[in-house]
């Protein structure tokens, strides 16, 4: 093989090992985002919820909120 044989094939590798890199790349921001728009969503939830308990506990009388246990518990 010549220099010029092995050059080209260096390139050729060089190239596809880059070709992979960029599409895991691609993947990984798809994932990404994916996940941040289920942790959008999920936080909207957990929103809601509070808000639900809150107003069940004042319909209910007991508008104090309890102390959370000591980080011990």
């Amino acid at each position: 093989m010549d220099d010029v044989e092995t050059l080209r094939t260096r390139v050729e590798a060089l190239e596809m090992g880059r070709a992979h890199q960029e599409r895991a790349i691609e993947d990984l921001s798809e994932a990404l985002a994916a996940q941040w728009k289920q942790l959008e969503a999920l936080n909207r939830q957990v929103v809601r919820l509070v808000e639900q308990v809150q107003e069940a506990q004042a319909s209910a009388g007991g508008g104090e909120v309890p102390d959370p246990p000591p980080p011990h518990y």
